[in-house]
């Protein structure tokens, strides 16, 4: 165990989950919060999970649920949580000033050689690091909600980054068993948001204009693109569909541009179409906490299948 991990938790379920994916890599992980009350309800989830994961055979990495519970310990003290740390994954909600507040205090109490690394889904290096003294430290490393079940990691980092920063991020995201991607330079919304938002803009304008219901937009993605989606991106989509990449442009390039111009404007995501997608979705699953985690776990649990089934598929 050569790396001691560090979270701000915030009781929050991205850093939960980053505790789990760093002690099933076999490292120690220190949950830091100014309230101790949400540490313990922290570790009570963690444990919980733990247990069910280990119980279905999902639980991820070598060691047994007891031995990775027994990596992960808490702490309210922000100087003893940082001691001894070279990596700190910071999770705390979408609020620029809090996310800034909370580095500059850390600024001042790490030393040269621990990464600085932040959850943030949306805000730029550029924003969050900018003045710091450790700024070739700084990077964010964006997972997907939730990284346990969904390993893909955007590194992201700050402009005046060391390239060792990056380098020793990307191989840790690997050692742990994430699916790191690099960015060579930071952009709003970084890759994954970007074409996340450009498939959910389309379909709000497919339904807003009465093309398709609401459910059956969803069927679209789920039964047919992401179908494909699930294993191989859009680009290696292209050559598989054709002889390769140029000839999907020979063939395709003038349908797609004619296609691409009929795109409306960018959605405002207010209105009738907001009632009716959320009556769609209610239908099918009232806004109901218990419904809402029932869904969710029923998410996880399909999320989990196919990621032994697509490590399965990688290993024949």
């Amino acid at each position: 165990i050569n790396w001691l991990i560090f979270f701000f938790l915030f009781s929050g379920l991205i850093g939960r989950s980053w505790a789990m994916v760093f002690a099933a890599g076999g490292f120690k992980v220190k949950l830091y919060d100014i309230a101790q009350q949400q540490l313990t309800s922290a570790l009570e989830n963690i444990r919980n999970q733990m247990k069910e994961l280990e119980k279905s055979g999902f639980l991820k990495g070598a060691l047994s649920a007891e031995q990775q519970l027994a990596l992960i310990s808490v702490c309210t003290d922000l100087k003893a949580a940082v001691e001894g740390a070279t990596f700190i994954q910071e999770c705390t909600p979408e609020d620029l000033e809090l996310k800034k507040k909370i580095f500059s205090q850390l600024d001042l109490i790490v030393d040269d050689n621990v990464i600085l690394s932040s959850s943030t889904s949306c805000l730029l290096p550029s924003k969050l690091f900018t003045g710091l003294k450790h700024v070739k430290q700084c990077i964010v490393s964006h997972p997907v909600n939730p990284p346990y079940f969904v390993p893909l990691v955007e590194i992201v980092p700050h402009p005046e980054a060391d390239p060792s920063t990056t380098e020793r991020t990307y191989a840790l995201m690997k050692k742990i068993g994430q699916s790191p991607v690099k960015l060579n330079r930071e952009i709003k919304g970084f890759v994954l948001n970007r074409l996340q938002y450009a498939v959910i803009s389309e379909a709000w304008r497919l339904v807003d204009e009465g093309i398709i219901s609401p459910t059956d937009l969803d069927l679209v993605m789920s039964d047919g693109l992401g179908m494909r989606y699930a294993f191989i991106g859009p680009l290696e989509t292209m050559h598989l569909n054709a002889e390769g990449v140029s000839n999907y442009c020979e063939r395709y390039a003038e349908g797609m541009k004619v296609v691409l111009n009929t795109f409306g404007p960018v959605p405002e995501f207010s209105g009738e179409t907001v009632q009716k997608v959320n009556q769609a979705l209610s239908e099918k699953i009232p806004v109901v906490p218990k419904v809402l985690d029932a869904r969710r776990k029923w998410r996880d649990e399909c999320l989990t299948g196919l990621a032994k089934l697509k490590a399965q598929m990688k290993s024949d």
